[in-house]
């Protein structure tokens, strides 16, 4: 099958961005390409932030407002609205990250719910999304993954967890918005993992409504997903996946170093990439059992997906399949796969600019990281430059 390259498209790729947004995707894109410039911003940030300079509207007008849609979920809702208006929906994603106390989780739980509660309500969000570590602290996902015993407050603090997922989980079932639940470093997974399959048990009985996350930069992910498969049928529940290529690579790699045990992380890129390619089939094989978001930046992968929903005679909108990019990233995936009428769904990160800080550096750091990635938004952005003439 011939390939028709429509992610070249940047027309309709940039069709919501004025010319003074091209021109700052443009800029950013140019400094985040810039490896030491990165290390150096991000530095200079997080000093300028803890001294309390007052650098938060120049971060608010440059990269926040580019990979952020605000401070608030009102806020979002311009962002929200516009994308509705050329068929994409959102994932409105409260991150906040790091937080300790029991106070703080408490708080993203109510958020969480409130954004389920309101997303019941907006045809454009029908998901809404949290991380493990919002709701309980790592130290314990980490004990409980390694099957390390409980304090008295540990086990407080564990069934407190549970609780957190349960009333969220339940509050979705009823508002009938499906939850992603993001994938985390692998010494705590094991437990999210747990946890996340008993909700699948008890709620997604009908429909998926309970979508946990695999990382298959790890190579034990598709093992992972046929036992998951089999527990779930024998279960007679349905499963629902995000998959993505992973976020903690170096931290997952250096921890294995240190502690003398190996890799969870696929031998290299393309190995990675084979993997993802392969959960992402069986999924496709599935879909009698199984719901799938792929959320992916690669190229390839979308295409790959495409050819196979074609294969298969499906629908280009079946509502068992949604591809999903970040919001500032990939408009070229997200954008013309939602002009080809597939489902298309931008995660788009909010909360107040210094607590969203961390998530900021890391998609900074991510980028830089990845190779070609930056280099084919600036390419992109360049073209439509020369388009319009600017």
């Amino acid at each position: 099958m011939t390939r028709n390259p429509i992610f070249n498209n940047t027309e309709t790729a940039f069709k919501l961005k004025t010319d003074s947004q091209l021109e700052r995707a443009y800029f950013l894109f140019k400094m985040i390409a810039n490896e030491p410039l990165v290390r150096i911003g991000t530095a200079a940030t997080k000093l300028a932030l803890n001294l309390h300079l007052p650098v938060e509207g120049l971060i608010r007008s440059t990269v926040f407002d580019h990979f952020c849609g605000g401070i608030n979920e009102q806020d979002c809702m311009p962002v929200v609205d516009s994308l509705h208006e050329v068929g994409m929906h959102s994932v409105l994603d409260f991150s906040v990250e790091g937080k300790e106390e029991d106070a703080q989780f408490d708080a993203t739980l109510a958020k969480v719910i409130e954004l389920t509660k309101f997303a019941e309500h907006k045809e454009a969000m029908p998901f809404s999304v949290f991380k493990p570590t919002g709701l309980g602290r790592f130290k314990i996902w980490e004990k409980v993954s390694a099957k390390q015993p409980l304090t008295e407050l540990e086990e407080k603090r564990w069934q407190r967890i549970q609780e957190r997922y349960d009333t969220v989980c339940k509050i979705a079932h009823y508002c009938s918005i499906s939850l992603l639940i993001d994938g985390e470093e692998s010494w705590m997974q094991d437990a999210a993992d747990e946890l996340c399959e008993a909700m699948m048990q008890k709620y997604n009985t009908e429909t998926p409504i309970v979508f946990n996350t695999l990382q298959c930069y790890r190579w034990d992910r598709l093992d992972y997903l046929k036992n998951a498969h089999k527990r779930a049928k024998e279960g007679g529940y349905k499963l629902g996946f995000k998959v993505v290529r992973g976020a903690y690579m170096e931290k997952e790699n250096d921890r294995a170093e240190e502690k003398g045990y190996p890799t969870p992380i696929c031998a290299s890129k393309l190995a990675t990439d084979d993997h993802f390619n392969a959960v992402m089939q069986y999924i496709l094989d599935n879909l009698q059992d199984i719901s799938l978001f792929l959320g992916t930046h690669n190229e390839n992968s979308n295409y790959l997906a495409m050819e196979i929903i074609d294969a298969k005679g499906l629908m280009k909108n079946d509502s068992r399949i949604w591809f999903g990019q970040l919001y500032g990233m990939s408009d070229h995936i997200s954008y013309n796969l939602a002009e080809a009428g597939f489902n298309v769904a931008k995660y788009i990160p909010f909360g107040p600019v210094k607590d969203v800080m961390p998530y900021l550096i890391r998609r900074a750091e991510e980028n830089t990281s990845v190779a070609g990635q930056t280099s084919r938004e600036l390419t992109l952005l360049k073209r439509e430059k020369e388009r319009r003439g600017i």
